[in-house]
């Protein structure tokens, strides 16, 4: 089976978020490379015999164990892009309808994880933050070794997410970003579209690039339950609701596409990508997207 058709449920089973990682980013790029798709950043194009006094970053070791000569892998193109994943906890993200497969959250830390081996990857620094209604945790942003380990320590370790507000903690996380960059934002993005969009200009307006993924559940989208069933706020548990699906079903669906046309609407206006995606797409959609814009960036 090659990985390209691994589901995110199948990967969420390996457990190991390192082993993920590795396997969703190999997979992808080993399609990629058999695809068009050229001209990424950092792109492998050759070897090149490595002479006295030269640094062995790039030396691949795997020739040298079996020539027995220094060679050196040279790049298409190399650029310093800083880039900063942002990941929404919030008790909302929890939510899964169907046990097979990852909640929000899941899916959501499974993609960051995989963004940030890539970006690595290509030698861009990379750095994390975690919030809900406030900010949980960062890394910076560095181009080390070690901060792959680092990135998925946090990861690992997600707090328990309560309520969502977007707009604050998006102006609080802009302020602190240094200097210009590209900004991923992983959410399901579970409020006023306006407070979204005011958040995300913020980042715009301090110069920064920025491509967010809306990550929803399946039955998010349709409602597609059977017979009736009791609906819970995860971010406020005392509110409950008792209905029959089929008889909301219509409604529900012309609310909920108007919310998300508001959401479209309000991204296109700052020049802001958007990646629709749910919890049972493949992760190389959302790879494939971060790399147009990444190739953009170059």
């Amino acid at each position: 089976m090659s990985l390209a058709t691994v589901t995110p449920a199948e990967f969420a089973a390996l457990g190991r978020l390192d082993l993920i990682a590795r396997l969703v980013v190999e997979g992808f790029l080993v399609g990629l490379h058999r695809s068009p798709f050229h001209g990424f950043s950092s792109e492998f194009a050759e070897y090149r015999a490595c002479f006295p006094g030269e640094p062995v970053t790039h030396v691949d070791w795997r020739v040298y164990a079996k020539s027995d000569r220094l060679y050196r892998k040279v790049f298409s193109e190399e650029t310093n892009l800083r880039a900063t994943l942002l990941v929404d906890c919030s008790a909302s993200m929890g939510y899964g309808s169907d046990p097979a497969r990852p909640t929000k959250l899941a899916y959501a830390r499974l993609l960051a994880a995989s963004l940030a081996r890539l970006l690595l990857r290509q030698n861009d620094a990379v750095g994390l933050e975690l919030f809900d209604s406030r900010r949980l945790g960062s890394v910076p942003a560095r181009a080390v070794r070690r901060q792959l380990f680092e990135i998925l320590k946090r990861l690992d370790d997600l707090p328990a997410g309560r309520g969502t507000a977007l707009g604050p903690v998006l102006h609080e996380v802009a302020e602190r970003l240094p200097r210009r960059g590209l900004v991923v934002l992983i959410s399901d993005l579970m409020d006023s579209p306006a407070e979204v969009a005011d958040g995300l200009r913020h980042f715009r307006h301090r110069g920064h690039e920025v491509i967010v993924f809306q990550v929803l559940d399946p039955r998010e989208l349709d409602l597609d339950f059977k017979g009736e069933a009791r609906f819970r706020d995860l971010e406020r548990p005392d509110r409950t609701l008792r209905l029959e699906p089929a008889h909301a079903r219509a409604a529900y669906r012309e609310r909920f596409a108007a919310w998300r046309g508001e959401v479209r609407g309000a991204c296109r206006r700052e020049r802001i990508d958007l990646v629709e995606t749910s919890t049972d797409t493949p992760f190389d959609r959302a790879l494939l997207a971060y790399l147009s814009k990444r190739r953009r960036l170059a």
